[in-house]
């Protein structure tokens, strides 16, 4: 699996619009918990369908972009964050320590 990474907030849109499943990853590139969040859920990333696209969004270049995510999907800003999104809601938000690739894919498998 590979990151696409979220630079243009109009791609924010292009997710919302997006059928099946997709997953955000907001990021601070300044947080050690954040960086092994990342690191951890890339280690079992391999349980989630590969139809998933997954999104990694650097919230220290793109602030603007993590609060049109909050907004549009009307959910509080964390970070570490994870988004699931469906059909362009989100189905699963998840921060810190709770977040797990394991849960993504039980969520998309249900």
């Amino acid at each position: 699996m590979q990151w696409k990474y979220i630079t243009d907030v109009n791609q924010i849109d292009e997710i919302k619009n997006q059928p099946g499943y997709s997953l955000i990853f907001k990021h601070s590139t300044r947080c050690s918990v954040s960086m092994m969040a990342k690191r951890r859920f890339e280690m079992d990333w391999e349980v989630i369908p590969e139809d998933t696209s997954l999104y990694f969004l650097d919230l220290i270049s793109h602030r603007n972009i993590s609060a049109e995510v909050a907004e549009k999907f009307q959910v509080h800003h964390e970070s570490p964050q994870i988004l699931l999104i469906k059909d362009g809601n989100c189905v699963l938000d998840a921060s810190h320590g709770d977040i797990s690739a394991d849960e993504v894919a039980e969520v998309i498998s249900n």
